[in-house]
This record gives structure tokens, sequence and C-alpha cells, in this order.
């Protein structure tokens, strides 16, 4: 079995002051990039799980979002290879896949035969935190602190150090 990082996108991987519904507003920060080498050069799996409630709301279809996510893809390929990309388009329905669920987690570990107890979910929101622990994934906090959370740290890069030591 293998491990991995499952790590939520906006406010982890790009900033998320301004929603990101288009390819031109999703902006990669350095610290996600740097952070996600390490980790994957370390021998994770790199997966990212994020709640798209854009979709069902409206402001962006399903063919814009597979947009914005391959140049997520092609932006990570000099340090990293993000193996899959699950997304929940849920807002308002009950939904399995929707964080706290850990619907998209559950779906990759069983798709790509990931040892959970070995791997770790990231994220920016308690959400976040909740999915991985009903997954059964060690979890990581970035920003404001949670005692949910295994680790907390200030962005991807801080998060990698302290998984790697």
């Amino acid at each position: 079995m293998k491990k991995a990082i499952f790590s939520d996108r906006d406010g982890v991987i790009n900033d998320n002051t301004k929603h990101v519904n288009k390819p031109e507003h999703l902006i990669i920060y350095d610290e996600a990039k740097i952070g996600l080498k390490k980790l994957y050069e370390a021998g994770y799996e790199i997966f990212v799980v994020t709640n798209q409630g854009g979709i069902e709301l409206g402001h962006m279809t399903h063919e814009e979002l597979r947009k914005i996510h391959n140049k997520m893809i092609d932006e990570f390929k000099p340090y990293c290879t993000i193996k899959d990309i699950r997304y929940c388009p849920d807002f308002k329905r009950k939904s399995a896949c929707r964080k706290p669920q850990p619907g998209m987690i559950l779906d990759l570990a069983e798709k790509y035969n990931i040892d959970l107890k070995e791997s770790w979910m990231i994220g920016d929101m308690d959400t976040d935190v909740e999915a991985g622990k009903r997954a059964g994934c060690k979890t990581a906090k970035l920003g404001e602190i949670s005692k949910l959370a295994d680790i907390n740290g200030h962005n991807l890069n801080d998060i990698a150090d302290k998984i790697l030591n």
C-alpha cells in the first residue's frame, strides 16, 4: 500500500482571496509548490480534494473547473505529479462527498490502494481536518490553530517540513 497527501485546494494550494471561477483566477502559492515537491520526493502520492459548491450555485461549470485544474496540474509539473483531483460540486444538497464527509478521500484511497493510516489530509478549515479524521488519516491545518489537527502550520511548506520531521 502507498502513502498519500490529500490536500485541500483553495487557501492551501492557491490564494483564495478572490473566488477561483476561471483559470486566470488561479494563483498558486510558491510555498505550496515547494512543500508538495518535498512530500512527493519523500514518496507520497499527491491528491487534491476540494469542495467546489460554486458549480451547484451556478458560478462555474464542470468544464470551467476542469480548465482550472488542468492549469494547476501544469503549474505543478516541475515540482511534483498530482495523481488525481476530486471535487464535490454540491453546496446545499446533503452529500457524501462534501467535506467534512470523507467520501472524496475514501474513493481515492480505494482506487489507488492508499494506506490511510500513513497518509495526511491537509487543509485550512476545520471541515478539512474533520474529513481527514473520519477517513482515518493524520491531519494538518494551515492558518488558525486547530486542536483537532495532528499538526498546525503557516503554509504548505511549513506543514511539509513538520510531516517529514
